[in-house]
C-alpha cells in the first residue's frame, strides 16, 4: 500500500508579505529620519564653523588696523558697515565690538552690526589711552537646529606698536 503524502503548497500567505512590507517600511522610514537628523547637525555645525571663522576674521581686520584708527568710533563704524566677510551667514547674524583701555578699563566703545546690516554704537570710552586696548569681537545667532540662542567670541589685546 502507498501512502500518498499530502503536500500542502509551499508560499507566504497575504499576511506574511504584508507584514514583511511593513517591517521594510519601518525600517526605510528609520533610515531616511536618520538622515534627516544628521543633515540638520551638519548643518548647526556649518554655522558654528563660520561664526568662528566670522569673528576671526573681524578680529584680523581690526589687528591690523593703525592705532589712531582702532580707537576711533567713527572709523570703526564705517568699517563694521560691511559684513566681516563675504558668506551669507555673515551677513544674518548680529556682531558686538568691544574695546577698552587696558589693563584697567575707563569706559568701553562698543559697536554693534545688527541682522540687519545696520550698525549703532551703543557707547563710547572717555579714555582708551595709548598704549593698549583690549578688543572683544563676539557673535550671535539663533541655530537652525532648535532656534536656540549661540555665539561665539574672541579677545585680543593691542599694543601702539609701529609697524614693520
Amino acid at each position: 500500500m502507498l501512502h500518498r503524502l499530502h503536500r500542502h503548497p509551499s508560499g507566504t500567505t497575504f499576511s506574511e508579505v504584508l507584514i514583511a512590507i511593513l517591517l521594510l517600511a519601518f525600517f526605510f522610514m528609520s533610515i531616511f529620519e536618520l538622515n534627516a537628523i544628521c543633515l540638520r547637525y551638519i548643518d548647526a555645525s556649518k554655522e558654528s564653523v563660520a561664526a568662528s571663522q566670522m569673528v576671526q576674521d573681524r578680529s584680523e581686520a581690526l589687528r591690523n588696523l593703525a592705532f589712531v584708527d582702532l580707537t576711533s568710533a567713527s572709523y570703526l563704524q564705517g568699517l563694521l558697515a560691511s559684513p566681516a566677510n563675504g558668506s551669507d551667514f555673515a551677513k544674518s547674524i548680529m556682531e558686538v565690538v568691544k574695546i577698552s583701555q587696558y589693563p584697567t578699563p575707563n569706559g568701553v566703545t562698543q559697536l554693534t552690526r545688527g541682522s540687519s546690516g545696520s550698525v549703532t554704537t551703543d557707547s563710547i570710552a572717555t579714555d582708551l589711552g595709548k598704549g593698549l586696548v583690549q578688543i572683544d569681537v563676539s557673535a550671535t545667532w539663533n541655530m537652525t537646529l532648535g532656534g536656540r540662542a549661540r555665539s561665539s567670541k574672541v579677545t585680543s589685546i593691542i599694543s601702539n606698536g609701529t609697524k614693520k
